[in-house]
């Protein structure tokens, strides 16, 4: 893409004039200003055509025709840039999916949280130990995570870095997904690990089992179709780091929309979801689809003015609204706000995020979050949308493919007393698959006890024409310092 053809447009600008949260005091604004001029040149992540397939997907979420399973890291590193990493995030959506997937009978909406999650924002400016204070760890694309004063600085350079951290997550997961590993005769093999002794893996075993005697079926019948050996996945992260999303946004020659390239999907979190800031300012002015955090303090009225203003034209799949309420509160909290966008007759994705709102400290000083707490939030979001007759479209987690022991626990019991065991997350405490897994289980239970929709009178509507699936941009595996340079839109990767 030439200099001129990947101008932004004016109004992509607008967010500089807004107050901007969680943004890194950048000690030389000259050398930030020299990075984003290199990003704003580089190859685009994605392609804007694959955000409009993905937003075609959420629209049948926002619908009740499918279920959004979204995770993977709280705050990816650079040094998890690397295949086997990769390979078991992959590995436990995969997982995950088919158990949603088989044990729910819905189509399953993947997207990872992956290849641009390297921002994070943080509820104090600075860490202090001792009588040393530094700024906080605000990711990977910011500042390291040792407690040094060099350390802790902000570097715009490690926006570069994870540019091309991303570009490499994004080849792995095209290679993954193409070359054979997601194919759904492996259902088995994906589960060749730590997690095929916990219970969650013995009860998907059974189920694999099922699986292999379904496709065995299928083959004696002379039918093997193609889209079970691939998987269409997508890409996402906070758009967070505003200078970094500024840089990979893109004007679309076939529509002249303005897209942030850097994910297909992108969201607001709670810390940054002000209706006058520079964040709202941001994702409104952009075409992807976009992910808004609903936390405590939202009220049916704040809800309701941010929808208009990131979603103006109601465009199924543009909005999709992710609750992070608490298992204690969200059967209290959750009714007024979803009575509220039905009331409207607005139509979004609802999605539960059942892990922010659940972390806390045990005892030894480790920030955790108790495995029930996740289920029971999970539990109290389907038992809102059942009593309200509205749809339960999917869950927003964080977990790693890795036998951590960060969530305390689960059917593979992990205890407080486990923590320091394997804990190595970077920022807040994740799942690990066998957790991960029950999880699914306990979604796939729920979601099968949802009533049917009614069908509409008079004779059924023809369904639409299908799109080209879409998946990680395909791309050839980048050379040190090179991006990925994606195919054209509508291939498939």
């Amino acid at each position: 893409m030439t200099a001129s053809a990947s101008a932004t447009a004016p109004d992509t600008e607008s967010w500089r004039d807004r107050p901007a949260a969680q943004q890194p005091e950048w000690p030389d604004p000259a050398a930030l200003d020299a990075v984003t001029a290199e990003l704003a040149g580089l190859p685009p992540l994605v392609f804007a055509g694959e955000c409009d397939q993905l937003r075609d997907r959420l629209a049948a979420v926002a619908r009740g025709e499918a279920f959004l399973l979204q995770g993977g890291d709280c705050a990816e590193t650079f040094a998890g840039a690397t295949a086997e990493d990769v390979r078991a995030k992959l590995q436990t959506i995969l997982q995950m999916a088919v158990v949603l997937t088989y044990g729910a009978s819905v189509p399953v909406v993947k997207i990872g949280r992956m290849a641009g999650q390297f921002g994070k924002p943080r509820s104090r400016a600075t860490e202090v130990r001792g009588d040393l204070e530094l700024p906080a760890y605000r990711g990977d694309a910011v500042n390291g995570l040792e407690f040094t004063a060099q350390a802790r600085t902000p570097d715009p350079g490690r926006l570069l870095r994870a540019y091309h951290c991303a570009a490499v997550t994004l080849n792995q997961c095209r290679a993954f997904t193409t070359g054979g590993y997601a194919d759904l005769h492996q259902v088995h093999a994906w589960n060749q690990d730590f997690v095929r002794a916990s219970p969650s893996g013995q009860r998907y075993e059974r189920l694999a089992g099922e699986i292999d005697r379904a496709l065995a079926f299928m083959r004696a019948c002379g039918t093997d179709p193609d889209e079970l050996r691939t998987v269409e996945l997508y890409s996402s992260h906070e758009a967070l780091l505003l200078p970094y999303e500024q840089a990979l946004t893109r004007i679309d020659p076939r529509s002249q929309a303005a897209y942030d390239l850097s994910a297909h999907f992108l969201w607001i979190g709670e810390r940054t979801r002000a209706l006058d800031s520079a964040h709202v300012a941001f994702a409104a002015s952009i075409r992807n689809p976009v992910g808004l955090k609903v936390g405590p303090s939202a009220t049916p009225a704040d809800l309701l003015a941010l929808i208009r203003r990131l979603s103006p034209d109601d465009e199924p799949g543009r909005l999709t609204l992710i609750t992070r309420l608490g298992a204690g509160r969200i059967r209290e909290l959750l009714p007024p706000l979803v009575e509220a966008v039905a009331a409207a007759g607005i139509g979004v994705a609802w999605v539960c995020d059942p892990m922010h709102g659940n972390t806390f400290e045990a005892p030894s000083g480790y920030k955790t979050r108790r495995f029930d707490d996740v289920l029971d939030e999970v539990q109290g979001f389907f038992e809102v949308h059942r009593a309200l007759g509205t749809h339960p479209g999917g869950i927003h987690i964080e977990f790693t493919g890795d036998n951590v022991t960060e969530c305390v626990g689960g059917s593979y019991q992990i205890d407080a007393d486990d923590l320091h065991q394997r804990y190595e997350t970077a920022c807040d405490p994740r799942l690990n698959r066998s957790q991960a897994l029950d999880l699914a289980f306990t979604v796939a239970d729920s979601y099968r006890t949802l009533p049917a929709a009614p069908l509409p009178a008079g004779p059924l509507p023809a369904a639409p024409p299908r799109p080209a699936p879409a998946s990680w941009p395909a791309a050839a595996a980048p050379s040190p310092g090179a991006a990925a340079c994606p195919p054209a839109p509508g291939g498939r990767a």
